[in-house]
C-alpha cells in the first residue's frame, strides 16, 4: 500500500494541475463571449460548480457564432477535461480507509446511488499501485490539458499582447 504522505501529495497535485487549468476556462470564455477578462471573471465565478463551467464554454462552443475551428478545437479540449474530472471529483468526494499499519488502504466514495428499490452509497475501491498509476497518469492528463488550452489561448488575437 502507498504511504498516506504519498497519497495526499498525489492528490494535492491533483487538485493544484485542476485548478490552474479550470482558471484557464476565464480566457476560453472571454474568448468565445468576446468580452474582456475581467466581464469573463465574473461569470466564471458566477458559476460555482466545475460542471457548470464546462457545461457554459460547450454551450458557447456549440453556438453558430463560434468560428468552426474554435468550436471543435474547444469541445476537443472540454471533453478531455470532463474525463479526467471524474478522478478529481474521486478524490475531493471520498473518504479513505486505513489498514492496520495506519497507511491508505481504500477509497470510499461519498455518493448515492439510488434506484427504484434501494439506495447504495460508498463505493469502496483499493488504493494500490494501478490506481495510484491512474491518479499520476490523470495528473499528467490535466496538464496537457492545460498546455493545449495555452496554445490556443495565445493564438487569439485578443491575447497576444497580454501574454
Amino acid at each position: 500500500m502507498p504511504a498516506i504522505s504519498d497519497v495526499l501529495l498525489l492528490v494535492g497535485r491533483l487538485n493544484y494541475v485542476w485548478t490552474n487549468t479550470e482558471s484557464l476556462l476565464i480566457y476560453i470564455i472571454a474568448h468565445l463571449l468576446n468580452v474582456e477578462k475581467d466581464a469573463a471573471i465574473i461569470v466564471f465565478l458566477t458559476l460555482n460548480t466545475t460542471r457548470a463551467r464546462i457545461d457554459l464554454v460547450e454551450r458557447l462552443a456549440k453556438l453558430p457564432s463560434a468560428p468552426s475551428d474554435d468550436s471543435k478545437a474547444v469541445l476537443a479540449l472540454m471533453g478531455r477535461l470532463k474525463r479526467e474530472s471524474k478522478m478529481r471529483n474521486k478524490y475531493n468526494h471520498c473518504i479513505y480507509s486505513f489498514d492496520e499499519s495506519g497507511e491508505i488502504s481504500s477509497t470510499q466514495l461519498m455518493r448515492l446511488v439510488e434506484d427504484e428499490k434501494e439506495v447504495r452509497y460508498g463505493k469502496i475501491e483499493q488504493l494500490d499501485r494501478k490506481e495510484i498509476d491512474r491518479l499520476e497518469k490523470s495528473i499528467q492528463e490535466i496538464v496537457e490539458i492545460s498546455k493545449a488550452l495555452w496554445v490556443f489561448i495565445r493564438a487569439s488575437p485578443r491575447y497576444t499582447d497580454a501574454m
